[in-house]
C-alpha cells in the first residue's frame, strides 16, 4: 500500500473535511478568529487543487471534497460531494459560523457512511483522505473508535488516511518558530495534552508520496511524521491544509 495512484479526471481523490465550529473558535489566534483563520487556511487549500487541476484553460475535476461542519450536529456544507470544478465555479466556500458544543464522534459516522457509499466505486482511486479540524476536547461520545474504523477501511491504494489538525498552544516542549524547517509530530514526540495524544492515536502515517508532495513546497516533514499538526500559529493550519491536498497529481 503505497499511495501513489495519481489524482485524475478518470481517478479523482476524496478529501472529506471534517471542521469543529465551536464556541471556542471565535478565539483570537495571530490577531484573528480561529474561524477565520481556518477559513482562509481552508480556501488556500482550495485555490491549490483548482490550480493542481488546470491545465491550460481547462479545470479538470480532479478532487472531489465533502465539508462537514460540526458543533452539537453536523452541517453539510456543500450538500454532498462536490466536484473541484463545481467549488471552483461558486467561487467561494460558505461561511464557517460558530455555534456551541463540539460532538466529533458524529462527524466521524458522518464521514464513515459517507465511505461506505463510495469506495466501491472508488477501487482505481488514490485513497480518500478524512481531515479533522479542532480546537478542544470532544463533548459528545468517544470518536476515537469511529476513526479507527475508517482507518482500517481500504482501496487497492491503500488504507483511508486521516489527518488530525488541533489548535493547541500547548501541546509541545516549545513553540515552532519555524513551521517551514519543522520535522512534524512523531509517533514518540512528547505531548502534553492528553486530547493531542488521543488525536494522534486517530493520525495515519504521512504517505511518502503526500511528504515528497510537501517538500516541493518547501516543508521540511521527517519521513514517518504522522499527519497531526499543532495549529498554533495560522501558517501552521494552513501546512495542515495543504497536506491534506497533497495527494500525487501527473504533472
Amino acid at each position: 500500500m503505497n499511495y501513489t495512484i495519481q489524482a485524475s479526471q478518470r481517478t479523482p481523490a476524496l478529501i472529506i473535511y471534517l471542521i469543529d465550529i465551536s464556541a471556542s473558535m471565535n478565539m483570537l489566534m495571530d490577531g484573528k478568529r480561529r474561524i477565520d483563520v481556518v477559513y482562509e487556511a481552508l480556501s488556500l487549500a482550495i485555490r491549490q487543487m483548482v490550480y493542481r487541476s488546470t491545465k491550460g484553460n481547462r479545470l479538470t475535476p480532479r478532487y472531489r471534497i465533502a465539508i462537514l461542519a460540526y458543533s452539537d450536529d453536523v452541517y453539510d456544507l456543500l450538500n454532498g460531494i462536490k466536484g473541484i470544478d463545481e467549488i471552483a465555479a461558486v467561487g467561494s466556500l460558505p461561511d464557517l459560523t460558530p455555534k456551541r458544543f463540539s460532538d466529533s464522534a458524529k462527524a466521524f459516522q458522518q464521514a464513515e457512511k459517507i465511505l461506505q457509499a463510495e469506495l466501491p466505486r472508488m477501487q482505481d482511486c488514490p485513497a480518500p483522505l478524512v481531515c479533522h479540524m479542532t480546537d478542544g476536547v470532544t463533548t459528545g461520545e468517544d470518536p476515537e473508535p469511529i476513526a479507527r474504523r475508517i482507518m482500517s477501511m481500504s482501496v487497492p491504494d491503500g488504507n483511508v488516511l486521516v489527518e488530525n489538525i488541533f489548535i493547541s498552544d500547548h501541546m509541545l516542549d516549545q513553540p515552532i518558530a519555524q513551521p517551514r524547517r519543522w520535522r512534524g509530530i512523531l509517533p514518540d514526540t512528547l505531548l502534553h495534552d492528553e486530547h493531542a495524544v488521543k488525536l494522534r492515536n486517530m493520525s495515519s502515517p504521512l504517505p511518502e508520496s503526500y511528504r515528497d508532495m510537501l517538500v516541493e513546497a518547501d516543508y521540511l516533514l521527517a519521513p514517518g511524521a504522522l499527519m497531526m499538526l499543532p495549529g498554533s500559529c495560522a501558517e501552521l493550519v494552513s501546512i495542515g491544509f495543504q497536506m491534506s491536498a497533497a495527494t500525487p497529481v501527473r504533472a
